[in-house]
Parts: structure tokens; C-alpha cells; sequence
């Protein structure tokens, strides 16, 4: 079901838009960079008690993708506010504001007398939609926000960022098959990207696979991502639409240390 509540954008016009369905046109080849980054709600994951905006703002203004799906987002908590000099802050707009970029917001849940959700960033004015997750085992609420993009050429996506329940398998199988339907339904290529918490050997990613393309895998050689000091696992992915034709020309994940997350860029052709 779409949710359209908890949606908030910011950008260089300071623009707010609701977004509730996608109507799409193929026409040439695009290329798009995408950054996937778990932020760890703002908070350097070595380093507790500091911000890490500035790091993670560095790092996106660095490698300059198109779209960037965030995870662990909080929006004006009490938690912010004990390594902000007191001062809740929005972290969806804080980061749209240091990189220059559009940003988007849905919120999973309440939490810290605030929220807690998914972040996007787009270099485009887009428009955006909050779908909210099944949790039949229960656990924390889960949400994929998605944005539409036409680029100049009249090519055109979806682009959905999403943080899959790491409480439960059962969940978690839940959320690919409604993250699946809802992306398919939109019947235009489609890129989704997160901390998925999920492995190559669960049954979630295996059902995954049998309507997407693993960026990392395609291009070979998939690089571990978590915990980001000494990462034992890859929890962190792109996934591209199995009926349409990508060309993954990079994918790297950075060196980074300001979260637990390692983020990982993917550059990408979609081709006719």
C-alpha cells in the first residue's frame, strides 16, 4: 500500500511534493551514478557523540552521483539533538543543503520524538512516494521512498531506496516481494538500492535475483560492506531490473569510515 504520509522534500527552491503514480516513455542511452550510504541516523559510527554530515557530505559531493538512497534517517529526534549542540535536526535537509542537492524524506516510524526512516537525494527536482513495508512478525516499521526521473534525452526510471527489517527472515522475504510488485507495476526500468540487510545465501536475495540484476555481481567481484572498519559481510546493493538491458560500468565501495556502513557507488548505462 502507498503511504502518503511522512513525505518530505527539500531543495534548492525548498519545493514539497506528494507523488502518487508513475507514468514512463523509453527512448536512448543514460548514464547514472547512484550512491547507496546507511548514515547511522547522523552519528559517527567510531567515533559516538559527533556528527558525521560533514563526512558524508563530503564524500557525496566527491563522487557526484545522480541519486543517493540513505538509510537511518531520523528527522528532528531527541537523538540528534545529543550530538548537535542540543538541536534537533533534520538530516534528509541538512544533507540537501551541503551537497546542493534535492532532498526527499519518508518516514518509517515515530521515534525519538521525531522520525526515523529513508532518505533520498536527487540532483533533479523529482516527485516521490513513501510506500510503507510489511512486518508480519512485527519489529520496526519498514519503508521504501521512491522518486521519478525524466532525463533531457526522455529516458526515464524509477528509483526506489528502502532499509529491509534486520530482525526477521520472514519479514524480510515480505518486503522484496511488495518492494518487487510495487517497482514492477510502474512498468519503466527500475533501480533499488539500500542496506538490504541481506546476504547472497538468504532466500530474500534469491528471490531478489529472480526479478533483478545485482549491480556488484555483474560487474564482478562483489566487495564486502559492513561493519565498515573490517567489513565480513555485504549488506549493501543496487539492484537494476532484470527485463531491461544495464550496462555497469563501476562499482565501488568507498573507504569511508564515518558510519558502520561502508557506502557503495554504482555508475551505470541503461541501454534501448
Amino acid at each position: 500500500m502507498s503511504m502518503f504520509t511522512g513525505i518530505k522534500k527539500y531543495g534548492k527552491r525548498g519545493l514539497f511534493c506528494l507523488f502518487a503514480g508513475f507514468g514512463f516513455s523509453q527512448i536512448s542511452a543514460q548514464e547514472i551514478k547512484i550512491l547507496t550510504y546507511n548514515i547511522y541516523h547522523g552519528e559517527q559510527g567510531y567515533d559516538k557523540g559527533k556528527s558525521n554530515l560533514e563526512d558524508i557530505a563530503a564524500i557525496i559531493k566527491q563522487y557526484k552521483p545522480d541519486f543517493v538512497a540513505l538509510q537511518e534517517v531520523d528527522s528532528m529526534t531527541d537523538r540528534t539533538a545529543r550530538f548537535n549542540n542540543g538541536t534537533r535536526k533534520d538530516l534528509v535537509k541538512e544533507l540537501a543543503a551541503l551537497t546542493g542537492m534535492y532532498g526527499y524524506y519518508g518516514k518509517a516510524m515515530d521515534y525519538s520524538n521525531g522520525g526515523y526512516g529513508e532518505g533520498l537525494l536527487s540532483r533533479y527536482a523529482d516527485t516521490s512516494a513513501v510506500y510503507h513495508l510489511p512486518i508480519p512478525k512485527g519489529g520496526e516499521p519498514r519503508a521504501m521512498i521512491a522518486i521519478r526521473h525524466t532525463f533531457p534525452n526522455g529516458r526515464q526510471i524509477v528509483f526506489g531506496a528502502t532499509h529491509l527489517c534486520h530482525e526477521y527472515e520472514e519479514n524480510r522475504m515480505a518486503q522484496v516481494k511488495e518492494i518487487a510488485a510495487t517497482l514492477a507495476a510502474k512498468k519503466v526500468p527500475a533501480i533499488l538500492a539500500g542496506d538490504l540487510n541481506i546476504t547472497p545465501d538468504t532466500q530474500p536475495y534469491q528471490y531478489l535475483t529472480t526479478v533483478y540484476k545485482d549491480a556488484a555481481e555483474l560487474h564482478g567481484k562483489p566487495e564486502l560492506t559492513f561493519p565498515s572498519d573490517k567489513p565480513t559481510v555485504r549488506l549493501d546493493y543496487v539492484f537494476l531490473s532484470k527485463e531491461n538491458k544495464w550496462k555497469v560500468k563501476e562499482v565501488k565501495v568507498i573507504d569511508a569510515k564515518a558510519s558502520d556502513h561502508k557506502p557503495v557507488l554504482v555508475i551505470l548505462e541503461l541501454k534501448d
